[in-house]
C-alpha cells in the first residue's frame, strides 16, 4: 500500500514504476496472458447464451458443454473454410503469376516510352507470388501454435463459464459496502459483451457485402478476401485496410488499374455504409471511446501481446478501464482519458433492481 501521507509526485513515480514493471512482466509471458484475457472476453460473450440455456431447464454443466460443442463446431467450420479457400488460392498461383508478369511488363513498357527518358528499355522485376504467400503465412502464426492457442483458450473458457455463476456473489463479498463499484463493473461487463457482439455482426455484414461484390466483379478468390475481411475487421481502423490490400492487388492483376480503382472505391463505400449506419443501427448504445485511445490501444496491445492483442485491443482496454475504476487512485486515469462517462451512464435495470450483474 502506498501511504496517503506521501507527496503526490511520489505516488505518481511509484505508480509509473509499477506500471513499467507490470508491462515488462506481461511482455515476457505474453502467451499466457493472451490465453487468459481472450478466455475472459469469450466468457463474457457466452454468459448470456449460458443463462438462456439455463432458463430452458439445463444445468450449468449441460449448458456449458452444449455451448462448447457449438463453439468447437463453428471453429472447425471456419478452419475448414479457411484451409479450403487458401488451398484454392495456392493452386491458382501460377495463373496469377502469369497475369502479374504481364502487368509488370506493361509498366516496364510504359516507363520506357516516357519522353525524355534516355536510360533505354526498363525492366522491372516481377515478385514471386508463391514466395510472398509462403512468407506471409509463416510470419503470422504456425499451425501448431494456432492449435495450442485454441485448445488452451477453449479449456480455460469452459472452466470460466462453469465459475461464472459464482463470480457475482464473490464480487459482492469483496466489494461489500461499495455497491457503486459493483454497479460500474456490471455495467462495463455488459458494455464489453455488447461491443463484441455488435462488432461480430458488423464484420459479418461487411464480409458478405465485400466478398459477394468481388465475386460479381469476377475477382479471383473473392471468398478468401471476404473471410479475411471478417477476421481482420476486429482490428480497429487498420484491419479493413490490411484486408483490402490483397483484393486490390488481385483486381489489378486481372483487370489493370481500373480494377484496382474499382475495389478501392468499393472499400470506401462499404466503410461509409457499414462502419457508420449499420454499426450504429446494430449497437444497443453508442460506443463513445475516443478514437485516439482506440488507435493507441491497437498499437500498444499489438506490441505487448502480438497479433491477438490487436484483434482484442478494444475489449482488453475496456477491461483495464474496469480495473482502473475499481481503484480510488487509478480511476482518475479514466477521467484523464475522457472515458469516465462510460461508468457514469445510467445503471442497468437488472442491477438497479438488486438482481445479479451479468455473469449471474
Amino acid at each position: 500500500m502506498i501511504p496517503d501521507a506521501g507527496r503526490q509526485i511520489d505516488r505518481v513515480v511509484v505508480y509509473v514504476a509499477l506500471f513499467l514493471i507490470i508491462i515488462l512482466g506481461i511482455h515476457m509471458i505474453a502467451h499466457i496472458v493472451n490465453i487468459l484475457v481472450i478466455s475472459v472476453i469469450l466468457t463474457l460473450m457466452l454468459v448470456p447464451a449460458m443463462n438462456w440455456l439455463k432458463s430452458k431447464g439445463l444445468g450449468d454443466l449441460a449448458a456449458v458443454t452444449l455451448i462448447t460443442l457449438v463453439a468447437c463446431l463453428c471453429i472447425l467450420v471456419l478452419l475448414l473454410m479457411a484451409f479450403w479457400s487458401f488451398g484454392i488460392l495456392i493452386h491458382d498461383l501460377p495463373q496469377y503469376q502469369e497475369q502479374l508478369d504481364m502487368r509488370i511488363s506493361e509498366i516496364s513498357a510504359f516507363v520506357s516510352s516516357i519522353e525524355g527518358l534516355n536510360a533505354g528499355p526498363v525492366t522491372l522485376p516481377a515478385p514471386d507470388l508463391t514466395n510472398v504467400v509462403e512468407a506471409l503465412m509463416s510470419s503470422i502464426i504456425s499451425i501448431g501454435e494456432a492449435i495450442m492457442y485454441l485448445f488452451f483458450i477453449g479449456v480455460a473458457t469452459f472452466f470460466l463459464l462453469l465459475e461464472a455463476p459464482k463470480i457475482p456473489a464473490r464480487l459482492a463479498q469483496v466489494m461489500e459496502g461499495e455497491p457503486e463499484k459493483l454497479v460500474q463493473i456490471s455495467h462495463m461487463s455488459r458494455y464489453i459483451i455488447d461491443f463484441m457482439i455488435v462488432r461480430t455482426e458488423t464484420n459479418l455484414v461487411h464480409a458478405v457485402l465485400f466478398g459477394s461484390t468481388l465475386w460479381v466483379m469476377g475477382v479471383h478468390a473473392a471468398f478468401t478476401w471476404g473471410l479475411l475481411t471478417f477476421l481482420l475487421c476486429y482490428i480497429p481502423y487498420i484491419g479493413l485496410i490490411i484486408a483490402a490490400i490483397p483484393a486490390i492487388l488481385f483486381a489489378y492483376i486481372q483487370f489493370g488499374v481500373g480494377g484496382a480503382v474499382a475495389v478501392i472505391a468499393l472499400v470506401c463505400v462499404l466503410n461509409l455504409v457499414v462502419e457508420n449506419p449499420v454499426f450504429s443501427y446494430l449497437a444497443s448504445r453508442k460506443f463513445e471511446v475516443p478514437a485516439i485511445i482506440v488507435l493507441f490501444s491497437v498499437i500498444f496491445w499489438g506490441w505487448l501481446l502480438g497479433i491477438l492483442g490487436m484483434f482484442f485491443s478494444v475489449p482488453i482496454t475496456l477491461l483495464v478501464m474496469i480495473a482502473f475504476q475499481s481503484s480510488d487512485d487509478l480511476k482518475k486515469v479514466n477521467v484523464l482519458l475522457g472515458v469516465n462517462h462510460l461508468f457514469e451512464d445510467k445503471a442497468l435495470p437488472d442491477v438497479q433492481a438488486g438482481q445479479n450483474p451479468p455473469g449471474g
